[in-house]
């Protein structure tokens, strides 16, 4: 999720566990501790492009950095106030703020190695990454809680109340994703396809809209439905498979072909363009509602310059082409209204 989201997360966990002794000291430290697993963005720098994307929501995000750093900062927070809260409060809330980041992070699309050394990412796919509805109520109580003072019961109640909105918004995604996903193929079947494998993911800032992707031996496809109005068999994205160039390209030293047939889960395609051959990770969907309509490019991916045969370059991108064509107030009808 986003950094705010996290910040929201870790203090509210953090006022949950020590509000009431250590008062909005415990939500600040909680907020620093949502944040630290996303550090390792920093990192990306000393990588690959394509290795960056491996590192990110790595070792940071597993219950086994949560462990090692818990009793570490834990102690440290102990003696930096002068042992006046306990040092297994202290513990307990870095462990506890720290712990649910990379938890919150598996709603997402990428998912978390939570489970670090092994390589496997947990995604439940079920939320974006920014997602209005479930940040801001949650952050309306967050900040209702800190203004009162921490004897009153009306300040645990208000916190309470985000991190039960927090969990019920995230099971509600998970009851639509399902839904959605059973329904999927049938719906796409109202275009006159016959598709497999079908993946769901929510399209961007909402859970009301969803996008459909799933393939036959020639193509991907992309539907969207919307919880407010029918599926439009009309409304549907066709992208050509075109995997082979990824076979065929060199890499000077490390073969990344394989890596990035990991990091889509097998759903991409590419193209050429002049020296440059694109990736395209079909599982974050194209820009096509975004623009509206305007264009219809895959949302992330890399683009890979070669030379004499060779990659030279890799950079990523996100919504190539998106920036100029943006039209923000179509996407928000096309989310509510059938148009």
């Amino acid at each position: 999720m986003d950094s705010i989201t996290q910040i929201v997360l870790g203090a509210s966990v953090a006022e949950a566990v020590a509000g009431k002794k250590m008062g909005n000291k415990a939500a600040l430290w909680g907020a620093i501790a949502g944040t630290i697993p996303d550090l390792d963005v920093f990192l990306n720098s000393f990588f690959h492009p394509i290795d960056a994307a491996l590192v990110h929501r790595g070792f940071t995000h597993s219950i086994f950095f949560a462990f090692l750093a818990a009793p570490i900062v834990g102690w440290l927070l102990f003696r930096l106030y002068k042992r006046r809260y306990e040092k297994k409060l202290w513990i307990q809330l870095w462990f506890l703020a720290t712990i649910t980041h990379p938890m919150l992070d598996m709603f997402t699309n990428y998912g978390t190695q939570f489970l670090w050394p092994l390589k496997e990412r947990i995604t439940f796919n079920t939320v974006f990454v920014i997602d209005p509805l479930y940040t801001l109520p949650y952050l309306t109580c967050l900040l209702v809680a800190l203004f009162l003072r921490r004897e009153r019961p009306a300040r645990w109640k208000w916190n309470m109340a985000g991190l039960l909105w927090s969990n019920v918004y995230l099971l509600w995604g998970v009851v639509i994703k399902l839904s959605m996903l059973w329904n999927a193929n049938s719906y796409l079947a109202e275009s006159g396809l016959k598709t497999r494998n079908a993946m769901v993911t929510p399209m961007p800032l909402t859970s009301f809209y969803w996008m459909m992707l799933a393939e036959d031996d020639q193509n991907y496809y992309v539907g969207y439905k919307s919880l407010f109005y029918p599926f439009q068999p009309s409304d549907t994205d066709t992208i050509s498979k075109n995997k082979s160039l990824l076979d065929q390209v060199k890499w000077p030293n490390k073969n990344y072909s394989e890596t990035l047939k990991y990091i889509s889960n097998g759903y991409y395609t590419t193209e050429i363009s002049n020296d440059t051959l694109y990736y395209y990770d079909l599982r974050f969907g194209l820009i096509t509602k975004a623009t509206n309509g305007k264009v219809k490019k895959p949302m992330m991916g890399y683009g890979m310059v070669i030379d004499k045969g060779y990659v030279q370059k890799t950079e990523n991108f996100r919504g190539r082409g998106m920036a100029q064509h943006l039209n923000f107030s179509a996407y928000v009808k096309k989310i509510f209204y059938d148009e």
